[in-house]
């Protein structure tokens, strides 16, 4: 007998070893990759000049300067915003030697130069002080609709293109802008808002935007960059009151030029720009163009079902204006969104660079698209028609590629694989049978002889109901974990989101682990992989199922990855399908048990082979050759030998037996994995891996990006009133999707691993049922207002949260100690899930008392009544009409609500636009009115129904608002909560002012 030879290693055999560190690598490498692309910007070129025309270090200047003050549209510092950025546009164009024409520049004077009008300027300055709007479709108050009133400073730039109409056909008459009779193709317009909230100092919302459209200007007005189509630039103002700069710029001629858009905005305050919309797949090939695309259909469709409740200028300049175009916005952090961490310290230029460079790429290949795509044409009543494109489906691949494809074609692809992957498996399961190697199910398999008719036993079932029991187990301990959560520490994901994520993915992988390799230790089954596959199968066609009615019936893209999904588990199952033309046939097999098994032993089993000794075994099988016949010499002697010698060597992980005859190659005398079935020897030993790398690495990418981007975009949106409970179960269920496929290989691991993940999901389970949900970095948000009577001087203070945490920033405000507060949960859309609490607070000081006329000392009930002045003329005593004249102190806003409905409303000097109803359906409950001029009178003619017989009266409040914040001592209230609140906590605006005093009227 030959020496015994020593044992080898096979890296790729389906073995603990292998699996666990194969399995492993690819996890934490791919988890790795994800968070970096995810939370990392790529870096700002150190050249100051990246491109021709482009300056970043003027660039961050800018937004310095831009977010060095708070500048709401109701406050001085944005008239101040206004102005620099004329003078910054005037000074863009001069160092790029640019002429230009000016059209209808007011209020200041920059020594602009005068074009020669004989041929057309390249560039032509809008400065529109004169647009105005009047429209009820755009916001809804817990009491019914709301008229706004708007009159706009918009600033915009036209940057005229090769192929545009020669002239400024913007001066045509209405009737002939309206026919849509006009040369060359629509142009582009690129839109950011200039203005901020009152308690953000606006760098990200949207400060990045408005400094990314400066440096746009100065790229296509340099020398040699003219774009082929016009560029119209938008710098809007009063976006944060119910976009009402978008609607603003729709009564400007060039509304009708533009018939695609870039939006850029902000929702965050940092981090990665993302594609939020997308109105069709043609225009969002442009975006494809980034060199640093970022974003999902997802956050798209999440729009369009309506489960994101903010809005930007695109849903005005699709809905309202008809055009085609692209949102893209900073999402993350959300706790620093509309705050005063909005700051140039809290972003970077990174972030910086990488919405210029997006805005960039994305303009030039707008501008630059000669097909009739986009071509239209303007409707009667003044709103552009380029059709609607198709719908779309896009994500990308590591912030470096990105897809893009027509939501039919989807469909088209989810239908194939739903009709051809079941076809393929039930006609290999027929060869499969016949070939008498359909393993799959089988119990026994019998050898029909005059000799022997007894069972052999294949075991074939073993295994099959294994992995969907671990699976409900192992998934219903994460949702029990998500209950748990909202139970006891609802709000834990706010600042610690990957605690979450870590407690839930160790949860899932040690149970099923534990289960799996448990059973598999009792009772061993060579088909646990393809059984577990299997099963993954099922569950992946029912998705798709599902997915195929969103994207038909729905127009729902965010399926896209159960379309991967399921491609991938179809792979791997083929694979596994393949692999059984590898086994021996079943009766072949069964005359082997037959011949394998000792005398006298009882019924062959499909063990039987292994029941005698190996030199016993050989004998049987391969007698000598020199010996002579007999009567009971096996017939099948030879033809079973050259049969069992065309197998390869089984997958077990023993080494074969020392023999002094290396030619015998038969598997039937190997031993077979951890006692699997002995017919498994036969199977090869590497296609796990394979099926491994078809099914892991592109599902962990797609299904773990869905997970960041919904991670950034939620978890901190329980501070808007979001339930807890959605988010974790979404969590939970994306847990489920992103582990699943290392599910059918997960019986291999060792115990290492799984030890390790179980005492980190212990760790992670105590942290988040007791750790505080809020931090320095992670503030949670309240919302501040302070309402003033003016006629009594009654002040009341209230700030809206989280209960039992607003409670608590109150108590430790000196002006709230001892006093009462009176609590409420507010039931509206707009605030749901929180708790507003109010008490009587510090006086404002937002008149300043020079305009008052009135001395510094005295009451307030005396100064506050005269900052808002009101008088009501009723038209006749016969009809239920009536004229407000309304004028309030140091304020451009004010508004005027009803406790019934008005049916018509006419605002003195507003313009009428066919597109935009002035009233509700049902008539309108509120009118906003907002002025470009400080303390302009305001007169508005309002009609209400009755009673048919004789007129009612009609009666509610008259407003004004007041928002200037930047300076200490004019909101005391608002500056006591930023000295004295916990420093877990940061305020926002709670509406449109933060101060708002009314008086009470009755006609």
């Amino acid at each position: 007998m030959a020496p015994s030879k020593s044992k080898s290693w096979n890296p790729v055999a389906f073995a603990p070893w292998p699996v666990t560190i194969y399995a492993t690598v690819v996890y934490l490498g791919l988890f790795a990759a994800l968070l970096v692309v995810h939370h990392v910007v790529p870096s700002a070129p150190t050249n100051p000049a990246p491109e021709k025309g482009i300056n970043m270090t003027q660039a961050w200047r800018d937004l310095q300067e831009l977010s060095n003050n708070l500048h709401p549209y109701n406050s001085r510092r944005n008239d101040e915003v206004h102005d620099w950025l004329l003078l910054r546009i005037e000074d863009i164009l001069k160092s790029n030697d640019v002429d230009f024409n000016v059209d209808n520049v007011q209020h200041i004077n920059t020594g602009f130069r005068p074009w020669n009008a004989t041929k057309p300027a390249p560039v032509t300055l809008f400065n529109d002080m004169v647009s105005n709007i009047t429209f009820a479709n755009g916001f809804v108050s817990p009491n019914g609709t709301i008229t706004t009133y708007f009159e706009g400073t918009n600033i915009m730039v036209y940057v005229r293109g090769s192929e545009d109409a020669a002239g400024e056909w913007w001066k045509q008459s209405e009737a002939l802008r309206k026919s849509g009779k006009r040369s060359g193709k629509g142009g582009v317009l690129v839109n950011a808002h200039y203005d901020s909230v009152a308690t953000g100092f606006g760098a990200t919302d949207d400060g990045v935007g408005v400094v990314s459209l400066l440096q746009l200007i100065s790229y296509f007005t340099t020398p040699g960059q003219q774009p082929k189509k016009g560029i119209v630039v938008l710098f809007n103002n009063g976006e944060e009151d119910n976009l009402n700069g978008a609607h603003a710029f729709l009564r400007h001629p060039l509304s009708r030029f533009t018939h695609t858009f870039l939006n850029l905005e902000g929702a965050g305050a940092g981090g990665r720009a993302t594609l939020f919309r997308s109105t069709d797949a043609e225009v969002t090939k442009f975006y494809a163009k980034s060199p640093n695309p970022f974003g999902s259909t997802i956050s798209a469709d999440g729009f369009k079902k309506g489960f994101v409740r903010s809005g930007t200028d695109y849903s005005v300049f699709n809905g309202d204006g008809g055009l085609r175009g692209l949102d893209v916005a900073f999402m993350e952090p959300r706790a620093r969104y509309h705050t005063d961490q909005d700051d140039a310290r809290d972003t970077s230029i990174d972030s910086l660079w990488h919405m210029l460079s997006t805005a960039l790429a994305t303009t030039k290949s707008m501008a630059s698209d000669r097909s009739t795509e986009f071509d239209g044409s303007v409707t009667e009543n003044g709103r552009v028609d380029t059709g609607s494109g198709s719908d779309g489906v896009w994500f990308d691949i590591f912030g470096r590629a990105f897809a893009v494809m027509q939501l039919h074609t989807l469909f088209a692809i989810s239908v194939t694989l739903l009709v051809i992957t079941p076809v393929v498996f039930v006609a290999l399961d027929v060869v499969l049978r016949k070939s008498d190697r359909w393993y799959l199910f089988a119990r026994k398999r019998y050898l029909h002889s005059s000799e022997n008719d007894d069972p052999v036993e294949l075991n074939g079932w073993r295994g099959f109901f294994r992995f969907p029991v671990a699976f409900v187990v192992a998934t219903a301990a994460v949702v029990g974990l998500a209950f748990l959560l909202t139970k006891f520490n609802p709000y834990i994901a706010y600042s610690s989101e990957y605690s979450v994520w870590s407690m839930l993915l160790t949860a899932w992988f040690a149970v099923i682990w534990f289960l799996l390799k448990g059973i598999d230790t009792v009772r061993p089954s060579a088909l646990t992989r393809m059984y577990s596959l299997i099963w993954l199968y099922v569950g992946a066609w029912i998705a798709l199922v599902a997915a195929t009615i969103g994207e038909n019936r729905f127009k729902i893209g965010s399926g896209y990855f159960i379309v991967v999904y399921f491609a991938s588990v179809s792979a791997a199952l083929l694979i596994s399908y393949i692999e059984l033309f590898a086994l021996p046939q079943k009766t072949v097999l069964a005359q082997h048990a037959v011949l394998a098994a000792p005398a006298g032993s009882g019924p062959p089993t499909s063990r039987g082979i292994d029941a005698a000794p190996i030199d016993e075994r050989r004998s049987m099988m391969h007698p000598d050759a020199d010996d002579e016949a007999t009567e009971t010499t096996s017939l099948l002697q030879n033809d079973q030998g050259a049969t069992f010698r065309r197998y390869g060597r089984g997958h077990a992980d023993a080494n074969d037996a020392d023999s002094e005859e290396p030619e015998t190659k038969d598997p039937m005398l190997n031993q077979a994995y951890g006692g699997e079935q002995a017919w498994s020897s036969a199977l090869p030993r590497w296609t796990w891996l394979l099926q491994f790398v078809l099914l892991g690495p592109i599902n962990i990418i797609l299904v773990g990006q869905i997970a960041l981007l919904l991670t950034s975009a939620l978890h901190q949106t329980l501070a808007d009133g979001n339930a807890a409970l959605p988010l974790y179960l979404l969590m939970a269920a994306v847990t489920v999707l992103i582990l699943a496929p290392v599910g059918p290989f997960i019986h291999r691991f060792t115990y290492h691993v799984p030890t390790f993940l179980f005492l980190v999901f212990i760790g992670t389970l105590t942290y988040n049922l007791v750790a505080f949900p809020f931090s320095r970095d992670n503030r949670l948000k309240v919302y501040f207002i302070q309402e003033v009577e003016l006629d009594s001087g009654i002040n009341r203070v209230s700030l809206t949260g989280l209960g039992g945490y607003v409670q608590e920033i109150i108590t430790s405000l000196p002006s709230a100690a001892g006093k009462e507060l009176s609590c409420n949960n507010l039931p509206w859309a707009a605030r749901n899930g929180l708790t507003s609490c109010a008490w009587d607070g510090l006086a404002p000081r937002v008149v300043p008392a020079s305009e008052t006329g009135l001395p510094p000392t005295v009451p307030p009930e005396v100064m506050f009544r005269d900052w808002l002045s009101y008088n009501i003329s009723r038209v006749n005593s016969s009809v239920n009409a009536a004229v407000f004249d309304v004028v309030g102190k140091n304020t451009r806003a004010c508004r005027i609500l009803f406790n019934s409905r008005v049916s018509n409303l006419t605002i003195a000097g507003g313009a009428s636009d066919p597109r935009f109803q002035q009233v509700g359906k049902e008539g309108s409950s509120e009118i906003r009115l907002w002025s470009r001029e400080w303390e302009k009178p305001w007169q508005v003619h309002v009609e209400w129904r009755g009673d048919d017989e004789e007129p009612v009266g009609l009666d509610g409040k008259v407003m004004c608002l007041w928002n200037d914040a930047d300076k200490s001592g004019v909101i005391p209230a608002l500056d006591e909560i930023r000295r004295f609140a916990p420093v877990w906590s940061t305020v926002s605006k709670g509406s449109d002012g933060l101060v708002e005093g009314w008086k009470y009227f009755s006609v």
